[in-house]
């Protein structure tokens, strides 16, 4: 409750009208309600106290000499686009209520009105207000997590990457990165649209391998109601969500060529049908696509389109795996053990020399995201203040958890440790059967768990197990 009329206090409020009496009034009911409260009897009196001091919600009367309640409307809706405001009118008409609105006042209030009407419209662009407070507040925190900063590595090829990132961040040309699985190909694609003029608008992530045909076209392009069985509304596409923004297209490779064919189009002309549909629809966004295919081997193949390459490759990223970066593993570690430790309250100050030695000599082959997930995963297990080489588990590898110098004194000892030695190995050979099967599939855990015999809820099963996690890359 205490915090509750905290936050009231903060809200600043501006009452408009050439009556003093309807002024004083509204300044008493609110300012009994917590809220912070001035008045002016004049828009062009409103005009100079918004010049000094800023309001979150003004209340203006329609109907006064000079300057109108209209034209106080559209100032501050020019002027102060985060301002709501209230219109007071003693024409409660139809008409005039929604001119106000389209206009862009939030509500309006009907003379007379008692106190409880006030407060009520009032409480309502109270809670508008915290909402776009919080979708600022968000926005701030998705361009911090997504900086540049965040894209963790010293080596040549990173420092590299980083100078085509700055450069292409503030252009609206296609990009494509090209990067084996778990090299970070999604965090690159969202530093780009959050550090561009696009920022405020939509990041829309598609990943290309996991959907099929039918339901990928539908997802980009949209339907219209009736075009297939199960479509009963008519429903927008990403490209449509995202208009303004940024696309993503993940593992575009995996794409149909009909599909390549209608993304020719919206790359070209910026327009694009829905399915069924006979209508275009003009889009404005910037696309980004990744793969980790070899993209001018499938048009040989005839399976990519070579006009739709040379649409996306306008300016080519290439991430290189982690063992090509050996140098970047000591320091995305410690980003990857703090960033762990307190997201779980730990307090893990870091590596001793053997461990990061042991994480040095892995050949890394789900690359940043197996690291990552690896840090995880010993920062969940340990209660030590340093990560020692013990505690590394590391996927391939089979670990001693029984010294060798530790010879069974009893025949129940000794079957003790037989049992550890067998689960253990078994468990090293379950957990590279998982990562295996997720690798050959870019991680798609559909199409891993069919090819590898087993139901999609198990195979997830044997994933948390071992904590391995689908993650944006």
């Amino acid at each position: 409750m205490v915090e509750e009329e905290k936050a009231v206090l903060h809200v600043r409020i501006l009452v408009i009208d050439d009556e003093m009496i309807v002024c004083e009034s509204c300044k008493r009911i609110l300012e009994e309600e917590g809220y912070e409260v001035e008045t002016a009897l004049s828009g062009r009196e409103a005009f100079d106290k918004m010049k000094t001091t800023p309001f979150d919600i003004v209340i203006t009367d329609l109907k006064m000499p000079g300057i109108d309640g209209m034209e106080v409307l559209k100032t501050f809706r020019k002027e102060y686009p985060d301002t709501l405001v209230i219109m007071i009118t003693g024409f409660s008409t139809v008409e005039t209520a929604v001119e106000a609105m389209k206009l862009g006042a939030f509500d309006y209030i009907p003379k007379p009105f008692t106190p409880d009407e006030v407060s009520v419209v009032v409480k309502k662009a109270v809670e508008k207000k915290s909402l776009m407070a919080e979708n600022i507040y968000l926005r701030q925190e998705l361009q911090g997590k997504y900086g540049f900063h965040n894209i963790v590595g010293k080596s040549k090829k990173m420092q590299e990457i980083y100078r085509i990132i700055a450069k292409v961040a503030t252009t609206d040309s296609t990009v494509l990165i090209y990067g084996q699985s778990g090299t970070g190909k999604e965090l690159i694609a969202r530093a780009i649209h959050f550090n561009s003029p696009r920022r405020e608008k939509q990041f829309v992530p598609v990943d290309c391998a996991v959907l099929s045909e039918n339901l990928l076209e539908s997802e980009l392009f949209g339907h219209v109601r009736g075009s297939f069985t199960g479509a009963v509304t008519t429903k927008p596409g990403l490209f449509e969500v995202a208009d303004g923004g940024t696309v993503f297209l993940d593992e575009v490779g995996n794409i149909s060529l009909s599909i390549q064919a209608k993304l020719l189009r919206v790359l070209q002309e910026r327009e694009f049908t829905p399915v069924g549909g006979t209508k275009t629809k003009k889009v404005d966004i910037r696309l980004i696509a990744a793969t980790n295919k070899d993209l001018e081997k499938m048009i040989k193949e005839e399976t990519f389109r070579e006009d739709l390459y040379y649409r996306l490759n306008i300016v080519p990223i290439a991430l290189p795996p982690l063992k090509e970066r050996q140098e970047d593993i000591p320091i995305l570690a410690a980003h990857f053990l703090k960033k762990c430790s307190e997201e779980m309250g730990k307090t893990v100050k870091g590596f001793t020399s053997e461990a990061m030695e042991k994480l040095m000599r892995h050949p890394w082959p789900g690359n940043v995201r197996e690291l990552e997930n690896v840090i995880e995963r010993t920062v969940v297990m340990i209660d030590d203040e340093m990560i020692r080489i013990e505690h590394l588990i590391l996927p391939g590898q089979q670990e001693k958890e029984i010294s060798e110098n530790h010879i069974p004194l009893t025949s129940e000892e000794l079957k003790e440790i037989k049992k550890q030695v067998r689960e253990k190995a078994v468990e090293e050979i379950e957990r590279a059967f998982v990562l295996n099967a997720l690798e050959r599939h870019q991680w798609n855990v559909t199409r891993a768990a069919e090819e590898v015999g087993m139901l999609r809820p198990n195979f997830q099963a044997l994933m948390r197990k071992y904590n391995l996690r689908v993650r944006g890359e």
